[in-house]
């Protein structure tokens, strides 16, 4: 029987019509994924995890370009000036698909300038810290940061970026004033978090996980109301102390607004055959990520999601009262 689903998607995604420019031609060369992250981040892992599989569905390779900056917002503005022929997709996030409209004042690239593919994975959001700090738990190193202000320095990927948003709301919801350190990523901020250079990390599961279950930082707290299976160990936010700290990201692919239905709908049916399949499925799972519900991974219903997400997080902006240099 799971052979005969799997035969299925590959005929669905073989069958989808193609007419006028797609009909039969697309894809006829490499595909670009623009994840704009450096190498090691959350977009850049589970990129590489889906389009592994969706180059071998669609008969073309699909190559990684990161163009990292200003949380996301560099490489995604490329996206969006690029042509809409559907050999450009973006690898976009809570931050450079959601809160960076209000943040950004003088942002190049609007929401209607993409289209949406569908959702890849959701990314549980973690507190994490350097081994050598003393503490065990989250209400510990809570209660040092109120005694101490700007005591202690936190990475993120950069303004604007996921893991900003996850540090500010951490440090409204406990009170607490750190030092909040902007990457060019998560990869360059866990390499320093691993180095003794920072003190803790605010960023999501692909980037925590696996150094968390090699012993090499200590996650203090999953951002969320159920416990991540990679982390078991990890309290909830609520568990430790803070139950109002609940930040689950995101990440999804888009194209440029006016790629043609056909070819949207052709890397719709790749992406969904590529999430349905067990390898895939185990790698997203095993790095603490979360595969999107069956309600979740249309076209359409990723345009909605991010449309709320906007609103949600440009509240939270604006309520937190921060935003980039003009």
């Amino acid at each position: 029987m799971r052979l005969l689903i799997r035969l299925l998607g590959c005929l669905a995604v073989l069958s989808i019509p193609t007419p006028g420019i797609a009909a039969g031609s697309f894809p006829d060369h490499a595909i670009t994924l623009i994840v704009p992250f450096p190498p090691g981040g959350p977009n850049d892992v589970l990129g590489r995890i889906v389009v592994d599989h969706m180059a071998k569905t669609l008969g073309q390779p699909v190559i990684i370009e990161n163009v990292s900056g200003a949380g996301g917002t560099i490489g995604s503005g490329r996206g969006a000036k690029s042509a809409p022929d559907g050999y450009t997709i973006v690898s976009g996030n809570l931050g450079s698909h959601g809160a960076s409209y209000s943040y950004y004042p003088k942002l190049n690239y609007a929401p209607d300038d993409f289209a949406g593919v569908g959702m890849v994975a959701g990314t549980p959001n973690f507190i994490a810290i350097r081994n050598s700090l003393p503490f065990e738990k989250l209400s510990d190193f809570i209660a040092d940061a109120q005694q101490h202000p700007d005591k202690y320095t936190a990475g993120h990927a950069g303004n604007g970026s996921n893991g900003n948003l996850v540090c500010l709301l951490f440090m409204k919801t406990t009170g607490i004033r750190i030092q909040l350190v902007p990457y060019r990523g998560s990869g360059p901020a866990m390499n320093d978090l691993l180095g003794g250079q920072i003190d803790a990390m605010c960023d999501s599961a692909p980037t925590v996980v696996p150094q968390a279950q090699a012993g090499a930082i200590r996650a203090l707290a999953v951002a969320q109301t159920v416990r991540v299976d990679a982390l078991k160990d990890v309290p909830t936010s609520a568990e430790a102390g803070v139950p109002g700290f609940n930040v689950t990201g995101w990440n999804a692919f888009f194209v440029p607004r006016g790629t043609p239905a056909p070819i949207v709908e052709k890397l719709n049916a790749a992406l969904l055959y590529a999430l349905n399949d067990d390898n895939v499925k185990r790698r997203i799972e095993e790095i603490g990520a979360t595969l999107p519900g069956p309600d979740q991974r249309s076209p359409g219903a990723l345009d909605a999601f991010v449309k709320s997400e906007i609103e949600k997080w440009g509240e939270v902006v604006r309520t937190a009262g921060v935003s980039a240099n003009p």
